[in-house]
């Protein structure tokens, strides 16, 4: 996918809109949304546990009363990591990470359980934490599993794939953490735990939605080929507190 596909497709959908929850899903999701439990908030600022994601948000990254309490909130030398995030910060906060990203929402996936699927628990994290390790698909923790549900595909007892949610903002559930060993690549368990985790968000009555980065033009398309459709482009963000 180009740049001008992209911005051509910009907000387009059911689910674009001023004011949508997809807009600010942490904020949507922290601030009385289903995951209020694991918030800290400062005001007008608010974050996941540390343990449970990196991630954070402010009501409006265009106020400087937001970032005093973000301040107040993760002390100095924090990072505060936003997605989407703002691209610029006060005096005092310092750019250390920037990517582009694009939110794409479950407009046509053909959803199914999957009967390999395995819930994954408390007593898999070591297996989870090696496997987001070798594989990097983006931020997972200790508490991840806090946040929602995970699947996992095994071969010879070993966990080789995963997908699971995370962030939840009213109505919807974000797809995250999808991976696969590179021996087991090409065998589409990545494709069917996908599948999997958006029938069990759809189950709940929700719709699933996810993030990836614009440079990750293959995972794009192979999200598009499941029946995700580009709703915005955004940026993923993170500033250092001086």
């Amino acid at each position: 996918m180009t740049t001008g596909e992209i911005s051509s497709l910009r907000n387009r959908g059911p689910a674009a809109g001023a004011g949508h929850v997809l807009d600010r899903p942490a904020w949507s999701a922290l601030v009385g949304g289903p995951h209020a439990h694991l918030a800290e908030r400062r005001g007008r600022a608010v974050r996941y546990r540390p343990e449970v994601s990196p991630f954070a948000a402010l009501e409006d990254p265009a106020d400087e009363e937001c970032w005093a309490d973000a301040a107040a909130l993760l002390g100095a030398g924090a990072t505060l990591f936003c997605l989407p995030g703002t691209t610029e910060a006060p005096a005092g906060w310092e750019p250390v990470f920037a990517e582009e990203c694009v939110q794409l929402t479950d407009d046509a996936v053909d959803a199914r359980p999957d009967p390999e699927a395995v819930v994954l628990g408390l007593g898999d994290l070591p297996e989870i934490l090696d496997l987001i390790e070798r594989t990097r698909p983006g931020p997972f923790l200790p508490g991840t599993l806090a946040m929602g549900t995970f699947l996992g595909a095994r071969r010879e007892g070993r966990l080789v794939a995963m997908a699971g949610q995370r962030q939840r903002p009213p109505g919807w559930t974000e797809v995250s953490a999808v991976c696969t060993d590179p021996a087991y690549r090409g065998q589409g368990l990545a494709t069917r735990l996908v599948r999997a985790v958006v029938a069990g968000i759809r189950e709940r009555g929700e719709h699933a939605y996810l993030h990836a980065l614009a440079s990750n033009t293959g995972a794009v398309r192979v999200y598009e080929s499941l029946g995700f459709t580009l709703r915005r482009r955004a940026w993923v963000t993170g500033f250092r507190l001086r």
